[in-house]
């Protein structure tokens, strides 16, 4: 039996839903700051942070085909840098005493000709992993990562300098330094710090991951992927916003089949693929930390006024971007998500391409103010905002743990379908190993939305009845814990019984 609304919640429900104009003026619920979540993301250091993108510049020539070469001046090259960032992740595990299990993922990839890999070369994927305290969710996974191999104009050059300081030792640093704030914590579900190689010859380290935590069996729920996180800082450079960071996350999932993808094209759910559900997410969790409240007065009938508290354009916030990722560019979530994971890419605002993929020099050309000058090109620290990247990291910690504390996603969530009705009736399971106090929250937002707008609390029950018709919202089902923290949500799948 489903379980029903009590009258007065029924009757909420409809008048809200009631027409496109109502709808969309909903907003959720913003859930409450975890106090030591907050205090952790409070401590990411933005000295720490430009230390971490120094010392990965310092190594010249960070391209992943350098492991092969013999003739590299002493701690250069992306073999060295390798080395690094395994001991600085075990720096931070001694810190905590050794709370994290510090690995190499190291393989050798075949070369083959006409890529840009052609002979055998070593790619060494470092990563540390922070084990949950729940033994019923310690397999549940959430993972953050960068690439820390870098390159010039060419493919090829191992030796002439490719400082690589945002593209990507941002993203290394803040996965870094992501850890160094929340292996402090205790979580029931296992983070994953990770930073990769191979990126720039074509995914290849995280190709080799993904296929590992696939293989494995890893129960990986959320991968965040920073790369190009440090909000480019060139004189007289117009368009950057340093108040935004992207979030690219595609639509349908790329293993679908055919079968599959007739399903996601009846259902009208390409905007509601596993990736989309967890940008969406990321997007809750930042109103939770990142926007600013205001007490100002607002007008109420018979002309008198009262204070509230009006939420303002935050200082810093991500913004959903429904593609996989840019044009005629890639990056390491999707080699997640050709596993069947869900991923996205965290990417400043706008890109500099005089600072990538780009041997260090200085030329004549035209500037943007449209006069001519020397342009420098190459990837240098200095235009990189550390506070932008300490901001980006501070969103993905605040996003790692909410996902590490809450419980797992809901399963087997089905939408019923046997009826010819305006009603909508959702069934579901707990997710594996969920803790006692879990509840359920229904969300549904318009077809023509992009977020999610309206929210129903199902309490502990596995089962309810909207006064809202399936036809005309778009249902998502997740799991709160009992402090607020939520997984992302799932979409429900029909059943006809």
């Amino acid at each position: 039996m489903t379980r029903p609304l009590p009258s007065a919640a029924w009757f909420l429900l409809a008048a809200l839903t009631h027409g496109s104009s109502a709808r969309s003026q909903q907003t959720l619920p913003v859930a409450p700051a975890d106090p030591a979540i907050a205090s952790a993301i409070a401590g990411i250091s933005p000295r720490r942070i430009h230390d971490d993108i120094a010392k990965l510049v310092s190594f010249g020539n960070r391209s992943t085909l350098s492991s092969m070469d013999t003739d590299l001046p002493p701690g250069t090259g992306v073999t060295a840098a390798a080395d690094w960032i395994f001991a600085e992740f075990t720096r931070i595990s001694a810190e905590c005493g050794n709370c994290m299990e510090v690995r190499r993922d190291d393989e050798i990839e075949p070369g083959t000709p006409k890529t840009r890999i052609l002979k055998d070369t070593r790619l060494q994927n470092i990563y540390a992993v922070l084990k949950g305290m729940d033994p019923a969710q310690v397999n549940r996974r959430v993972l953050v990562t960068g690439h820390y191999d870098s390159r010039n104009s060419d493919n090829f050059n191992t030796h002439d300098p490719a400082p690589g300081a945002n593209d990507d030792a941002s993203g290394v640093a803040v996965s870094l330094e992501s850890a160094r704030v929340l292996s402090r914590l205790k979580f029931p579900a296992t983070i994953v710090f990770v930073a990769v190689a191979g990126e720039e010859q074509g995914l290849n380290g995280s190709r080799h991951l993904a296929k590992l935590a696939r293989a494995e069996g890893w129960d990986l729920e959320a991968v965040l992927n920073d790369d190009i996180v440090g909000g480019d800082t060139t004189p007289g450079q117009t368009g950057q916003d340093k108040s935004a960071v992207r979030i690219f996350s595609e639509g349908v999932p790329a293993p679908t089949t055919p079968e599959q993808l007739r399903m996601i094209q009846t259902l009208g759910a390409e905007s509601d693929s596993p990736s989309r559900e967890l940008a969406r997410a990321i997007l809750d969790v930042s109103h939770s930390y990142f926007h600013a409240t205001e007490e100002r007065p607002a007008p109420v009938a018979g002309g008198h006024a009262r204070s509230q508290m009006i939420r303002l354009v935050p200082a810093f916030h991500p913004v959903l971007i429904f593609r996989r990722d840019r044009f005629l560019r890639g990056g390491d979530h999707t080699s997640f998500n050709a596993e069947g994971f869900a991923a996205v890419r965290f990417t400043e605002w706008q890109e500099n391409f005089d600072h990538q993929h780009q041997t260090p020099r200085l030329e004549a050309g035209t500037l943007q103010n449209g006069t001519t000058g020397q342009i420098q090109y190459g990837d240098f620290l200095q235009y990189v905002d550390i506070e932008y990247v300490a901001n980006v990291a501070r969103l993905n910690a605040a996003c790692l743990a909410t996902f590490a504390a809450a419980p797992g996603e809901p399963a087997e969530v089905h939408i019923l379908t046997k009826a010819l009705d305006n009603n909508t009736e959702l069934s579901w399971r707990p997710p594996a190993g969920a803790p006692a106090g879990t509840t359920y929250e229904v969300v549904w937002r318009g077809t023509d939305a992009p977020t999610w707008t309206n929210l129903q609390s199902a309490g502990a029950a596995l089962e309810i009845k909207l006064p809202i018709s399936k036809d005309n919202v778009v249902f998502g089902l997740r799991s709160s814990d009992a402090a607020g923290h939520k997984s992302p949500a799932v979409y429900p799948m029909p059943q006809n019984r």
